[in-house]
């Protein structure tokens, strides 16, 4: 290996190491909804009781994710990406070993901490040693974890439940906590950004913001539905996220470093490609309770085939940087954006007698759309962002990702509910009318987040791209 080539290939090394924990620490988000029965058991409680668990993981990760930029500018990216990997670690073993809701809980909320410092500082880790030409394949590797862990999660934990127990779905977790910890110590920059002025009022009322509407978006999407307390919990959230806008514009030291937003194409992408990630986020939610409430297929066959869904994420990958360096992002973000809204109108001509094969391709065709659309999106959000504004960049980035995948899901359910009163199922479960009303309001999101993007020159993010003026 040359001296000139040295340098890529760690960073090459790094942008696998980082898109490793995001998969550990995402898949954890949802892996182990299909084994709450085999838990409750064992906490001797009631399945339902069991959504404060998964509730407190997502929860601490809006609370601390507005932490992670000043703790990477403080005490440096390698420290606080080993430390949140160590964390991580650690609290999986004490879900493992918890033996009551209570201990169950509070490990997941350390488990929280953990995840919440290792997304936006393992991206801003990349985002600070990746050349700008290098930019779309670096976030192309990061996005498939945001993509395939929700597909994978549900079948994963039911495997692992069935022929092991529970307790191996956060075991396994170790190993590779421990392995990414020795690469950290290798791979990741440990030198701090700058010592700034802890700003506890930011920290105070982001953390609530997030935190009250990441808990209002939870409720939307259970049963029963509780409209006040959705209602109540949003609106503290946005009070909450509004004095806190209003103090990080104005304090010297803010927690959360808004000038990104100034910067034209971050601020679009933010704006615009919130309302596709939120469809796109939407998709894993809809596509099984469809298959499982309306189709009345089992569990198993719904899992099989979502995995339709994870091959289309993956086999976008290696076309992603050719269409940029063809098209580049205005082409390629509006096409694929219409493609976005494509795919869930073919989802509303699904029934209960089409043919496996057919269903499949539909879902191949939406995995195929979701993860360019959010490989471009995630690209071109940073592909004039200074170095000097990474940190600040990746850790707004971070919380408006977290809080749209929430939104998604919650306005998906919201959509699913009204279109049930109006569409009510012959006997149990719910119609298949009422599933393509809540198809028919993810497109139209995907149609509004065309908007911002027909604003945008044909030249921009070029230097990313590559491709001809």
């Amino acid at each position: 290996m040359s001296t000139s080539d040295s340098p890529s290939r760690r960073n090459h090394h790094l942008v696998w190491l980082v898109a490793g924990a995001f998969f550990m620490e995402l898949l954890d988000s949802t892996v182990i909804t299909t084994a709450l029965p085999q838990m409750a058991q064992s906490f001797h409680t009631q399945p339902i009781h069991l959504s404060t668990g998964v509730s407190a993981y997502l929860l601490a990760l809006a609370v601390f994710i507005p932490l992670s930029g000043w703790m990477a500018d403080r005490f440096g990216p390698r420290q606080v990406f080993g430390g949140a990997l160590l964390i991580f670690s650690f609290a999986s073993v004490l879900c493992s070993l918890s033996t009551s809701l209570l201990s169950f809980t509070a490990a997941r909320i350390l488990q929280g901490l953990g995840g919440a410092m290792m997304v936006p500082v393992g991206r801003m880790a990349v985002l600070r040693t990746t050349p700008k030409e290098r930019l779309v394949q670096a976030i192309a590797m990061l996005t498939w974890p945001a993509l395939s862990a929700p597909v994978l999660g549900p079948p994963l934990g039911g495997f692992i439940t069935t022929h092991w127990s529970w307790h191996w779905i956060f075991l396994l977790n170790v190993p590779f906590g421990l392995i990414g910890f020795a690469l950290t110590l290798y791979l990741v920059d440990g030198e701090p950004g700058g010592r700034r002025p802890f700003d506890w009022s930011g920290f105070l009322f982001s953390g609530l913001g997030c935190c009250a509407l990441m808990y209002g978006c939870d409720l939307a999407s259970q049963t029963p539905f509780d409209g006040l307390q959705v209602a109540l919990s949003a609106l503290v959230g946005a009070v909450a996220l509004f004095v806190a806008l209003h103090h990080l514009k104005r304090t010297p030291h803010p927690l959360i470093e808004l000038d990104a937003l100034n910067i034209p194409t971050f601020f679009l992408t933010m704006r615009g490609g919130s309302l596709f990630r939120m469809a796109i986020n939407s998709a894993p939610f809809l596509f099984p309770l469809m298959f499982q409430l309306a189709f009345g297929f089992n569990a198993t066959h719904s899992g099989l085939l979502l995995l339709a869904l994870f091959a289309g994420n993956l086999c976008m990958k290696t076309a992603t940087t050719p269409l940029m360096r063809a098209w580049g992002f205005r082409s390629v973000l509006i096409a694929n954006g219409i493609l976005v809204a494509l795919g869930f109108l073919l989802a509303m001509l699904l029934t209960p007698t089409t043919p496996t094969p057919l269903i499949m391709l539909v879902l191949f065709f939406t995995g195929l759309s979701r993860s360019m659309q959010f490989t471009a999106l995630s690209t071109f959000s940073f592909c004039d962002v200074p170095q000097d504004k990474m940190s600040g960049a990746s850790t707004l980035s971070s919380i408006l990702v977290q809080m749209s995948s929430g939104l998604g899901v919650a306005l998906a359910a919201i959509a699913l509910r009204i279109a049930s009163s109006a569409f009510p199922a012959d006997g149990h479960g719910l119609s298949v009318a009422a599933f393509r009303a809540a198809f028919l309001a993810m497109a139209a999101l995907s149609a509004f987040g065309l908007i911002d993007l027909f604003a945008l020159s044909p030249n921009a993010g070029i230097r990313v791209s590559g491709h001809k003026a």
